[in-house]
């Protein structure tokens, strides 16, 4: 027999945490800041960390004060999380910050183990989110916006915002008085309770299976809750004269076979007849009808601070002066744009008016004084500036040049060059070129700009949402229809980020773009026949001599004359990425 004794026994259970909701607090905090980005995430983790350390039960956010990177902030929020949990479950400080403890069964003697279990041991609840809650109405709006004919099956977050808020007694975007908590802080806890997943970059949000089955059950509630009260909703939004429903029969269609599909009029389309006869809903985006929207002129708030304050100043004075409704925002490309911005009335019982819908117009201006142009054509600003305005994808970008006097003389490029970029930017690269001697002229030209699209769009347009995925369609079927398709102004603006995540052949055409006489035409040719830097090695590794490798792209057309690429570049691109040491 061996010698060595075998020890039995079971193995010693890893001891959980004695202050589970304490736990469970903290971590939705985490995910919360996590979501938002915000670097409080890393001092929740951290309070995580020392509480899943300590062994014993706490009474109180105040008894955690003994613990590490745990501050007074902290112990307030469990404090009033605490009573908050009391006041709603009839609990007392009996139970020490936790329900879930009556789950685990005390160590006793085997025969009365059963018995402990079925006493002690409760039946998990279902998480069902409260009537009107912020988690409540991301739910309905997404199951509803998933039985639409033609729905892609997610939605963005703003879009998922402006949809939800009707539903929703508290604001998605702006906290209570007193609170630093919106409607959307509920989407976390969604997606720990499996009822919601985010995907993609932007963020996508869309339902589980377990999510579309508490969804359609919650919706049919509210269908047979609507069914009791339906006459006095239908009326508010289909009682109109015969008249005026034969003039608005084409923009309600839509909307109406949205809610019948549905099988209920929502929330948003009974706070009044009006609006929901100016603003129509597909399952693909949304549109506003003339007169229900106003042109805004959007300022980049570079424009209006850093630099020479006073003179930035004193454009937004003079846009003031001439009356001109503007707005200043952050603009990733552009230093002004102009929106639709639909029109909203304030809601009986809320604070703020909910937040209107915004289109962003086919205009953009890039401001340039002359001797910010000769700075960013040293850095190179000048050409990326233009790069990004093209692909930024709005029709009809606009070069305001302004004079700077004097101190053109005083400039480290000579004049004759500077005349030459403004000159390519107009012909080679089809900007409208704008040139102003200063700033009242250029305040002068945004207030006329301002004032024909007011007259343009106001009279004439019927305009439509897009997805930044998506097609504007034909230009002539619009014109003829009286209608446009653009952008939502946070899609257009999240897409214009300079140091978003890239893809490989975006970063293969930025790196082209270093090469001195490589300009975005000619990188656009070069990635239509090799898209990625592998692709082109591949291409250099099957030609069988030196010549043929280094004339393998002179062939190539460009532009709108469809020239060649040359020889000359083509042997400077073979040898930037086929040489191993030192370019000669």
């Amino acid at each position: 027999m061996p010698t060595d004794q075998v020890c039995l026994g079971r193995k010693r259970p890893v001891p959980s945490c004695p202050n589970p909701l304490f736990l469970q607090w903290l971590t939705e905090l985490r995910d919360s800041a996590k979501e938002k980005g915000l670097k409080t995430q890393y001092v929740y983790q951290k309070a995580i960390n020392s509480l899943k350390k300590y062994p014993l039960p706490l009474k109180n956010g105040k008894e955690a004060k003994i613990l590490q990177n745990f501050g007074d902030g902290i112990c307030k929020i469990l404090d009033e999380r605490l009573q908050k949990h009391y006041r709603e479950h009839g609990e007392g400080p009996h139970n020490v910050a936790s329900s879930k403890q009556m789950e685990e069964p005390r160590k006793e003697p085997s025969g009365n183990l059963k018995v402990r279990k079925e006493k002690g041991t409760k039946k998990k609840r279902e998480y069902v989110p409260q009537k009107r809650s912020g988690g409540y109405a991301v739910l309905l709006t997404l199951y509803r916006h998933a039985q639409m004919p033609g729905s892609k099956g997610f939605m963005f977050r703003n879009e998922l915002q402006t949809e939800a808020q009707p539903l929703c007694e508290k604001s998605f975007t702006v906290p209570d008085l007193g609170s630093k908590y919106t409607a959307w802080s509920s989407v976390s806890t969604l997606i720990q309770k499996d009822l919601l997943v985010k995907t993609h970059n932007p963020a996508r949000y869309s339902l589980t299976d377990q999510g579309l089955a508490l969804a359609e059950r919650l919706d049919s509630e509210e269908t047979r809750e609507d069914s009791r009260d339906g006459p006095d909703v239908v009326d508010l939004t289909l009682v109109e004269d015969e008249e005026e429903q034969e003039d608005k029969e084409s923009w309600l269609a839509t909307a109406l076979s949205v809610n019948q599909a549905t099988g209920h009029i929502s929330e948003s389309d009974a706070a009044g007849k009006s609006q929901t006869l100016e603003t129509g809903r597909t399952a693909m985006g949304w549109y506003l009808t003339p007169g229900s929207y106003e042109i805004v002129l959007c300022v980049d708030v570079i424009e209006t601070t850093g630099g020479s304050s006073g003179r930035k100043q004193e454009l937004v004075k003079e846009l003031q002066r001439n009356c001109v409704t503007f707005d200043i925002r952050k603009l990733n490309v552009g230093d002004f744009l102009w929106v639709a911005r639909e029109k909203v009335t304030p809601v009986p019982g809320q604070l703020r008016p909910p937040v209107g819908k915004e289109l962003v117009l086919d205009y953009i201006i890039e401001r340039k004084r002359m001797d910010d142009l000769c700075g960013s054509i040293i850095d190179g600003r000048f050409r990326e500036q233009k790069f990004r305005l093209k692909r930024c994808g709005l029709r009809k970008p606009i070069y305001l040049v302004e004079e700077c006097g004097s101190a053109a003389a005083h400039l480290s490029i000579p004049e004759s060059t500077l005349q030459q970029a403004i000159v390519n930017t107009q012909v080679v690269d089809g900007f409208f070129v704008k040139r102003v001697q200063d700033v009242k002229e250029s305040a002068a030209y945004l207030t006329i700009m301002t004032r024909y699209l007011q007259k343009l769009y106001h009279v004439c347009f019927t305009v439509k949402s897009i997805e930044l995925e998506g097609d504007g369609g034909d230009e002539s079927e619009q014109t003829a229809n009286l209608s446009c398709s653009l952008m939502a102004f946070t899609e257009f603006n999240y897409g214009a980020i300079k140091n978003k995540c890239q893809t490989v052949r975006e970063v293969f055409a930025r790196q082209l773009m270093q090469i001195s006489g490589v300009s975005g035409d000619k990188a656009a040719a070069v990635l239509e026949h090799y898209s990625t830097v592998s692709s082109l090695l591949q291409a250099y590794d099957r030609c069988s001599s030196e010549s043929e490798k280094e004339k393998l792209l002179s062939s190539i057309k460009y532009g709108k004359l469809k020239r060649n690429l040359g020889p000359a570049l083509s042997r400077t691109i073979y040898q930037l990425y086929c040489t191993r040491g030192p370019l000669s």
